[in-house]
């Protein structure tokens, strides 16, 4: 065996010697260079066949692409939440600073003649109808005539009919509640913010009158226990206090008590379209009266 043979077999042999240590595989190549398997440069790597390839390429950035509602996808979300948000807060600040109810006239009755040509005056004055019927709570009211002695209303539990009591300048009454205790038939007081009612003195004076408040004339109910009566605050009106039974209107300057209980001994649980007892038949002084008469004052 001739010396270049030896020293390929030796080269081959300890290639191959797995007790060889580790990190000390090395491989022969045809020409006798030996070297490592980490022994290619930085930027060169052998491929299976042995041939130099390219070292690890530089990844490229990404580009802007897509159309502009894919690039600003999240500006424009956010965006129209805010809008969404902002436009239901306006909506629900609109809604709580609308009025409950809106008035068109205050109401003033035509002076008239006394009816039955000289008779005894009927308290109070007949207003023009402004019909009935139920409207959903929260719902906002216009009314032709103020104070409002008919028209539409509430009905549900403490909206309508309310509880029958003396409301303080603060409670918060509006008519839609009300109407719907004249339309039972009951006695409803009104007086405005800025007269002596709304005073200390006032609210004391009308609770008195509460307390000392003859059953109702027709079914004889208790003050309270029913609808009847209610005294409570109402601003849109030419005077300072008036009382109201269905389709009637008694305007007062000051709390006149004899002719509010005239008024209600007259025509109350009368006049309005739903009782809750049986009518007594008409005396002869109601069917004498075919038109308004003076109020007490």
């Amino acid at each position: 065996m001739s010396k270049e043979s030896r020293r390929r077999q030796r080269a081959t042999t300890t290639s191959t010697d797995p007790g060889a240590p580790a990190g000390s595989n090395r491989s022969a190549r045809p020409d006798g260079d030996v070297s490592s398997a980490s022994g290619t440069t930085p930027h060169q790597s052998s491929g299976p066949s042995g041939t130099s390839r390219a070292g690890r390429r530089q990844r490229a950035r990404p580009t802007a692409s897509g159309s502009f509602l894919e690039r600003n996808r999240t500006i424009l979300v956010a965006t129209a939440v805010v809008l969404v948000v902002g436009l239901a807060g306006i909506g629900i600040f609109a809604a709580s600073t609308q009025p409950a109810f809106a008035c068109s006239t205050e109401w003033v009755p035509e002076a008239t003649v006394e009816p039955g040509g000289g008779a005894a005056p009927q308290p109070g004055y007949v207003q023009p109808d402004m019909g009935q019927g139920h409207v959903s709570n929260g719902t906002s009211l216009t009314y032709t005539y103020c104070p409002p002695a008919s028209g539409k209303h509430y009905n549900g539990t403490q909206t309508g009919p309310v509880s029958a009591r003396v409301y303080g300048p603060d409670d918060v009454v509006t008519p839609q509640g009300w109407i719907h205790n004249l339309e039972h038939g009951a006695l409803v007081v009104l007086y405005r913010g800025d007269s002596e009612g709304a005073t200390d003195a006032g609210q004391a004076e009308l609770r008195a009158f509460f307390q000392d408040y003859p059953p109702s004339p027709v079914c004889g109910f208790q003050p309270g226990t029913s609808v009847g009566p209610v005294f409570a605050r109402f601003d849109d009106m030419s005077t300072p206090f008036a009382a109201l039974v269905w389709g009637r209107v008694l305007p007062l300057e000051a709390l006149d008590t004899a002719a509010i209980l005239q008024l209600d001994q007259t025509y109350g649980e009368r006049t309005n379209p739903e009782s809750f007892c049986e009518r007594p038949s008409p005396t002869p002084a109601a069917l004498a009266d075919p038109s308004p008469g003076h109020g007490a004052s």
